[in-house]
């Protein structure tokens, strides 16, 4: 047996010993939470990153879906962002600038000319405190002071995994700010319902609840407009395959090499809601995205090479297109698109976001 494994519900799970390591002042550590139905998944406190998500296919054998290391050191060197939680705000800010009540905020340059996800050192470059309350839940939490990555703001954050009977992976986010500040936090794994390194997402169907979608420059920010997905190779809303469309002479698709771009879901205000499903017809697994957020990106894993740092648990390679994510989430650039949702935090108000992945199987 590979010696970073070790047996849990008939699974084959990442040992906590790996994962322990003191850094400045900071300890990292791994979290294991178990439904006891058919679901396993595992936390670092390190970037809140869920290492690894095991969940049964049709025939009830299981297979670890998310992209990942073995090793905090790995993590700490590798693709920063496999499983990690991004703040203080996903996605890009153009300029890596904005104002916000007459005051001009200058922020972390770290995607050319401008700001993505949190900056150089984001949420998910930090470690956080951790309690496990129980078999199938955690809570982290952080504190992001004022100017950090040149965003304004004392920031409390808390972030809570919970599992379900319902083979459930439930996700509930809360912020609260003492100036005025813009938020935006979203889980960023990177998912392959056949299993991490087995294959390409190409043959996955997907479903996405969007008629519309925010389209971008080729520098990935947006226009500020919004674009029907109607006759559109970003049409999603009955499932295709994800390999389906994805090569067409699109400008779209040809700027991000793929899918990676923003849906405005349909629904109702900040209600609970259907966002996403994703079929894998080899395995049967199915997962269905839920979220109160108002937008969703969908990203094909474009830039996955299976070189290092794509090279991940027990050494299997991610190759170009072998994940994808459904990242939940406010707008990018919302805060220099007064068309978009506003994503400001101001203080006496409380940030709350709930994403849940549900994990059933078919045929």
């Amino acid at each position: 047996m590979d010696p970073h494994l070790f047996a849990l519900d008939d699974a084959l799970v990442i040992r906590p010993e790996a994962f322990r390591k003191t850094f400045p002042g900071e300890s990292c550590d791994l979290f294991t939470l178990s439904n006891g139905a058919g679901l396993v998944v595992q936390i670092t406190n390190y970037g809140c990153k869920i290492v690894s998500l095991l969940v049964p296919d049709r025939h009830h054998r299981w297979s670890d879906i998310v992209l990942g290391y073995d090793d905090i050191e790995t993590y700490r060197d590798g693709n920063p962002y496999f499983g990690a939680l991004i703040g203080r705000y996903a996605n890009r800010i153009a300029g890596a600038a904005f104002s916000l009540h007459g005051t001009r905020y200058s922020l972390a340059r770290n995607d050319g000319l401008h700001h993505l996800h949190g900056g150089i050192r984001g949420f998910h470059d930090r470690i956080w405190r951790a309690r496990q309350s129980g078999p199938d839940c955690l809570e982290l939490t952080y504190f992001s002071p004022d100017g950090e990555e040149g965003y304004p703001g004392n920031l409390e954050v808390q972030v809570r995994y919970r599992l379900t009977p319902a083979n459930e992976l439930i996700l509930e986010y809360r912020a609260t700010t003492d100036r005025p500040t813009v938020i935006n936090l979203t889980n960023h794994s990177f998912f392959n319902l056949a299993g991490a390194g087995v294959s390409t997402i190409l043959d996955t169907l997907l479903t996405i609840n969007a008629d519309r979608f925010t389209p971008v420059d080729e520098h990935f920010i947006p226009t500020g407009q919004l674009w029907e997905v109607s006759g559109t190779p970003l049409d999603f809303r009955t499932p295709a395959a994800i390999g389906a469309r994805i090569d067409e002479d699109y400008s779209q698709l040809r700027w991000a090499r793929g899918y990676d771009h923003n849906y405005q879901l349909n629904k109702n205000g900040s209600e609970l809601s259907f966002a996403a499903r994703a079929f894998e017809p080899v395995s049967g697994r199915i997962m269905e995205v839920y979220t109160t957020e108002p937008g969703l990106q969908l990203y094909s894993g474009n830039r996955l090479t299976g070189r290092t740092p794509f090279v991940g648990k027990g050494g299997k390679p991610y190759p170009r297109y072998g994940a994808f994510c459904l990242e939940t989430q406010r707008f990018p650039d919302a805060i220099n698109q007064p068309g978009f949702p506003s994503p400001v935090l101001n203080p006496g108000e409380r940030y709350t976001s709930v994403t849940i992945y549900k994990f059933t199987t078919a045929g």
